[in-house]
């Protein structure tokens, strides 16, 4: 398959690298520096008056993104099934228009996107209800939760010829789109192995306050960690586009807790640790774990010429280790996106990112970066490590569902 241009800055040789930074092989520790060669580039410049007309639906996720800024959005309605959570969509979002559900958003003719941020085992379903009705769609992840669902998305996406977005956070941290810019340029050499980790104690757990609602279950009760693969998956799919084709992965149990005694996906494992391997003959290793001390989401990617460690909740600092000098600073990337959108709204900086880039493929006509076969790609490897779990860690195959 071949993949679209995913570059967000100037292309950044080694060479260039080397001469804007002024450092040859001195080897000392660079700043400001460095950070400003990394991050080269020109501004966002708005470019077309088209406008997206998007609906949004959900009101806990789905309020801390940047439609009611984007030069070519307008925030056309908005949608929970939580009166209070509509109110607050509408508040932040400056819409009057609202509904109850989304089965009634999507049969409002002005709205050309929906941005879909319900229940994860929802997704699919939700994403196949809105494109049925000739909506564009972004979805928070994961796409899907089981193959027969990833299927589904894929032949409604050919079909109908609609744009799907994955938000995947992970795609759009700095570190991913500097190391992004490493890989196109080469600098990395043969990037030969990836450690991608997801660390959030609690989830899943019987007393963790996101797993009732009004004493009710929500859909986190005993969620398998591997369903929830894509803030690890992406850092090595995001970045070199390769697919993960096998998988042995060994699950932890906590038989201690009700959510992993009796849940709705007959899950009793709380942490997954998987061993993957890519087309490429890589390894990659991935843990996604509701229970251990650590927290965050982090990678390190190793090349035969440069290295990059990811900061993480330990205090272990950001490091470009280059053949002949080590960058200490993680570069910013602010400057590519229209000027109000340029803060922090969660996830090491990703929100804007994702808000622009729907935005602008659905004005430019384009796939999005994270477009339903990156998404898939992301989302199915951690379907087949649950059923590894199951068997002890026997080495899986992975189906593909990109383009045949």
């Amino acid at each position: 398959m071949k993949h679209h241009d995913t570059s967000e800055t100037a292309p950044l040789s080694r060479r260039g690298f080397i001469k804007t930074t002024a450092a040859g092989a001195s080897g000392i520790v660079l700043a400001g520096a460095s950070t400003d060669a990394l991050a080269a580039g020109p501004p966002w410049q708005q470019t077309s008056e088209k406008k997206i007309r998007i609906g949004i639906v959900g009101g806990g996720f789905g309020l801390s993104f940047h439609w009611h800024e984007h030069p070519n959005c307008i925030v056309e309605a908005v949608s929970d099934l939580i009166p209070e959570r509509r109110e607050r969509l509408q508040s932040k979002y400056g819409c009057e228009k609202s509904y109850e559900s989304l089965e009634k958003l999507i049969l409002d003719p002005a709205i050309d996107a929906v941005a879909v941020f319900t229940e994860a085992p929802n997704h699919a379903r939700h994403v196949i209800d809105c494109m049925e009705h000739g909506k564009h769609v972004i979805s928070a992840v994961p796409a899907c939760c089981s193959l027969e669902e990833a299927a589904a998305m894929k032949e409604v996406k050919e079909r109908t010829g609609l744009t799907y977005m994955m938000a995947e956070t992970s795609h759009y941290r700095p570190e991913t789109i500097t190391a992004r810019r490493l890989h196109q340029d080469g600098l990395f050499g043969e990037l030969v192995y990836c450690e991608a980790e997801y660390y959030h104690p609690g989830i899943g757990w019987a007393d963790n306050e996101l797993s009732t609602r009004d004493g009710k279950r929500t859909w986190r009760w005993g969620l398998p960690p591997m369903f929830y693969p894509t803030h690890s998956t992406a850092f090595l799919v995001s970045v070199t586009h390769e697919r993960l084709v096998k998988v042995s992965c060994i699950g932890t149990r906590k038989p201690d807790d009700p959510g992993f005694q009796e849940n709705a996906y007959n899950n009793p494992f709380v942490n997954g640790m998987a061993m993957f391997l890519t087309d490429q003959r890589h390894p990659f290793r991935c843990n996604v774990c509701w229970d251990l001390h650590g927290h965050g989401e982090r990678a390190q990617w190793f090349g035969t010429r440069a290295a990059m460690y990811m900061p993480g909740c330990a205090g272990q600092p950001f490091a470009l280790q280059l053949p002949d000098q080590t960058l200490s600073a993680v570069p910013e990337y602010w400057h590519t996106l229209p000027e109000k959108m340029r803060y922090d709204s969660g996830h090491g900086g990703s929100h804007p990112f994702l808000t622009n880039e729907f935005i602008m493929a659905l004005v430019e006509e384009r796939a999005p970066e994270v477009n339903l076969y990156e998404a898939l790609a992301m989302t199915v490897p951690g379907l087949v490590a649950h059923a590894s779990s199951f068997k002890d860690g026997e080495q899986l195959a992975i189906p593909s569902f990109d383009v045949a």
